[in-house]
Parts: structure tokens; sequence; C-alpha cells
């Protein structure tokens, strides 16, 4: 396979990955360019034009697109179809999407900035903001319904089970209450280490988890395979909020895009705050020795996905 190929001629694993990385957000942008053109759909009656608009601005805003690289690049431990994949991909990164573009609102973070430009609340207004993230949920389960993303149907519903599970009332959603939660809105609540963790891997988690679970699904992988891509994505998705946690503290908000140091604002409790920031290095470098372990059993075919987890932890912005 291609990363063989090129670890066999010498070319820099980090290279490599950040081509591959490059590569599935272009082709992730263009896919969902594709679906979100104007043209409506069998079983749609027209697409708004002000709520596709603003849609797109949610959805084709650029972003490192992390979690369809994630869900190609565990799907190719199976052998999946690039085409499948991407599907998959793109339908997770619509509700990723969604989740920015209302947790940007007043009701919740009340942000002004994402990705370098206005939220979506400061493009449009607070109600299309509403509906383009309630679109592009919905939009995800449209995707994953489709043919494209696997030819068996057993296959697509076991994505939609497992998405739904995962951004939903026990995973990103549940995990945003008790974020919201967790600043003292509905009364006092101090969270220890354990509820900070438990929230994380809800708010955070759960989402990073599906992206690797989406390429066992997609795969047909056995039982064993699957659960250890699961452990997998839950130790990076650990990681990968305790890393956000210390930018979140020491990162500017030019480097960052959005507004930095807003945790602290707002009194949230973070690892940071119960492990101080030493504390919490240690531990992002406990959780990505616990990823890359649960990968040996895959062999070289999996260095991108380690690879991904180093810079999961090195990034910057």
């Amino acid at each position: 396979m291609a990363r063989i190929d090129a670890a066999k001629k010498g070319v820099d694993i980090e290279t490599v990955f950040q081509d591959r990385l490059g590569q599935v957000a272009q082709d992730t942008e263009a896919l969902l360019d594709h679906l979100l053109a104007p043209p409506p759909v069998e079983g749609e009656r027209a697409r708004p034009a002000r709520l596709l608009d603003a849609m797109r601005y949610v959805g084709l805003g650029g972003g490192k697109r992390l979690r369809p690289f994630l869900v190609v690049e565990s799907a190719a431990l199976f052998e999946v179809s690039r085409q499948n994949s991407l599907m998959a991909g793109a339908a997770l990164e619509c509700v990723h999407c969604y989740s920015l573009a209302h947790d940007d609102l007043p009701a919740m973070d009340n942000d002004d900035l994402r990705r370098g430009r206005p939220t979506a609340h400061k493009a449009f207004d607070e109600a299309t903001a509403i509906l383009a993230g309630d679109g592009l949920l919905t939009f995800a389960f449209d995707i994953l319904c489709r043919p494209e993303t696997h030819s068996d149907a057993e296959v697509r519903l076991k994505l939609v089970s497992a998405l739904a599970r995962a951004a939903g009332l026990g995973g990103m959603v549940g995990g945003q209450m008790l974020d919201l939660a967790a600043e003292g809105r509905y009364g006092e609540v101090r969270l220890d280490e354990s509820g900070v963790r438990e929230l994380q891997a809800m708010k955070t988690g759960a989402i990073l988890t599906f992206s690797v679970e989406a390429g066992a699904i997609l795969g047909r992988a056995d039982a064993d395979s699957r659960a250890r891509l699961c452990a997998f994505g839950r130790a990076l998705g650990a990681a990968f909020q305790v890393a956000d946690d210390i930018l979140d503290r020491e990162a500017s908000a030019e480097a960052m895009g959005k507004r930095t140091g807003k945790d602290q604002d707002k009194g949230k409790a973070t690892l940071v705050d119960a492990l101080g920031v030493e504390g919490a290095r240690a531990e992002c470098g406990r959780l990505v020795d616990a990823a890359l372990e649960l990968l040996k059993r895959f062999g070289p075919e999996a260095d991108l996905l380690r690879e991904a987890v180093r810079f999961t932890v090195a990034r910057k912005a």
C-alpha cells in the first residue's frame, strides 16, 4: 500500500501524514461542496438559499478535517473503498460542524470568531445559525443512509446507530449539558477529576471514537479489532482534549483562530485545573502511549494513525 511504499523509499512518515491529511481535507471539502449543491435531491421540495448558504458557510469553512481522516485511515486497515470512507467522513464532519455552530451561539459559548472568521450567528443571524446546525445534523444521517456510503444496508444501519449514540444524549450533546452545568448555570457544581474525565469523554471523546469505529464498521471488522479501535479512539479523544485545554490556557487567539482562555474565564473545570499544566502534559503523554499500544496489532498499516496521535497532541492551533 502507499504508506508502505513511502516508507521503503525513505520518505518521512510525518511528511506522508501531512500529505494524506491534506488530501483527505481536500477530498472532503469537494464532496461536501457537491452534496450541499443547490439542486434538491429526490424527496426534497427545495433548498432555501439562505439556509443552504449558512450550511455551506459552516460546513465548508475549512479546518483540518481530522475526523474524516481518521475514518479514512481506520477503514483502510480493512481495505474499504475510499468512496465509502469519504462519505462516512463527510457525514461525521457535518455533525462536527453543526456542533461548532451551536457551541458558538450566545446561549452557549457566545463566540464571535471561529477558524479566523466570524461565527455563523455573526455572519448570518442566530436563527439562521441554529437552523444551519439543525440542517447539518440531519443531513449527516441522510449521507450515511445513501448506498454510496456502503452497498450493505446493515452496515449503513450500524453507522447510523453508532453516530447517533456518539453525538446524542449519552455522547456529545450530553457532554455539552454537563459542561454548561460545570459553569455553574444551574447552581454550584464542583467537578472532581473523575467528573471532568467523564464530561470530556462524552463531549469530545465520543465523536473521535466514532471516527475510528466507523472504519471498523465499514470494514466489517471482527469484534476484537473493533473493540481495540474504539479503545484507541477513547484514548485519542482524551489526549486531544487535554492538549486542547493546554492550548486554551497558553496559545494566542491569533494562533488558534478563535478566542482563548474562555474556559478559565468561565470557571470551567479541566484536567489542567485538576492536575496543573505539567501534570496535564504528563497525562497527555500517558494517553498517547496507551493509544499507540492499542495499534500494535495492526502493524505498519496503522502508521498514519500513529502519526495522527502525535499530530493531535503536538498541534499549536
